[in-house]
């Protein structure tokens, strides 16, 4: 994504903090409560309080705001740190359905969003350690 000045981050224009708090904490509310995310719900422990801040994390540095991830638990290894869980193509797209769906709902600007579902689903595909 293109921003007429370079200086603006992605994590900027998504809102800081407070709109990334909430773009994940609807994620996790959704792959809580939604059948259709069972089977991504089931490779998470019980409470998704860990889980929860950890993306929150991760994603704010990703996204060009601070390196609280790194500050606090060194470098993501995102692959390494997912190979202890079977990840297969249902579970990338189970992934994304619910971070899809969690973007809309929280109203990320458009051309954000896109860009964001663009790079997401790359990773997410990364992800994958068991065919289907």
């Amino acid at each position: 994504m293109t921003h007429p000045d370079p200086q603006i981050t992605a994590y900027e224009i998504l809102g800081g903090e407070a709109k990334l708090k909430a773009l994940v904490d609807r994620f996790y509310a959704l792959m809580d409560s939604e059948p259709e995310y069972a089977g991504i719900r089931t490779l998470h422990p019980p409470s998704l309080a860990g889980s929860n801040e950890k993306l929150y994390l991760f994603l704010t540095g990703w996204l060009g705001g601070p390196p609280i991830y790194v500050e606090k638990f060194g470098h993501p290894m995102l692959r390494a740190r997912h190979l202890p869980f079977a990840i297969g193509e249902s579970e990338r797209d189970q992934w994304m359905s619910c971070m899809r769906r969690a973007l809309a709902e929280t109203e990320i600007d458009p051309q954000l969003s896109a860009a964001l579902d663009d790079a997401l689903s790359k990773t997410a595909d990364f992800m994958r350690n068991k065919a289907g």
